[in-house]
């Protein structure tokens, strides 16, 4: 005879996935930063940013001299640790948000100001690229406590 009851479905697995589990007591954990997949994902995210402004810059057709020259700019507002880890931070985290760079893209398109699109292009292929590596946006703390979690030595990645 036919069985026509309900189908069982497999039991539930009892580990739940790394997209969903954090880090187990990972010495990365930093109250307020990224971790397990979500952290993984995160510099992924910088990946794809990176890929994509590379791609538009080629199309874009600017040159690449001037990516070369401008790449490591936004590195430059490392010096504002000169005066102290907060400031350090407020710099560097205004160097390396995506506003500066989005805006730049849309003064660029609706002005029709190629030089503004390419500065948007380079500036985000280096904070994609930034994020891909694991350095995130600081914290006051200190320099190395980011939204991606801690930069350096103890960085699993």
């Amino acid at each position: 005879m036919v069985d026509l009851s309900v189908p069982r479905l497999p039991a539930a697995r009892a580990s739940i996935s790394a997209w969903a589990h954090p880090a187990p007591s990972a010495q990365n954990a930093v109250s307020g930063a990224a971790q397990g997949g979500v952290r993984i994902l995160l510099r992924l995210e910088g990946l794809v940013v990176v890929a994509a402004a590379v791609a538009a810059y080629v199309h874009l057709g600017a040159s690449w001299g001037a990516f070369a020259m401008l790449f490591l700019l936004p590195d430059l507002s490392f010096l504002g640790y000169l005066a102290g880890s907060r400031a350090g931070a407020i710099a560097y985290n205004t160097a390396h948000s995506y506003i500066g760079p989005v805006a730049l893209l849309g003064l660029g398109l609706i002005g029709g100001m190629p030089a503004a699109l390419a500065l948007g292009l380079i500036w985000s292929a280096h904070i994609g690229l930034d994020h891909a590596l694991g350095y995130g946006l600081k914290y006051g703390s200190e320099f190395g406590v980011t939204h991606l979690g801690r930069v350096g030595p103890t960085d699993p990645w």
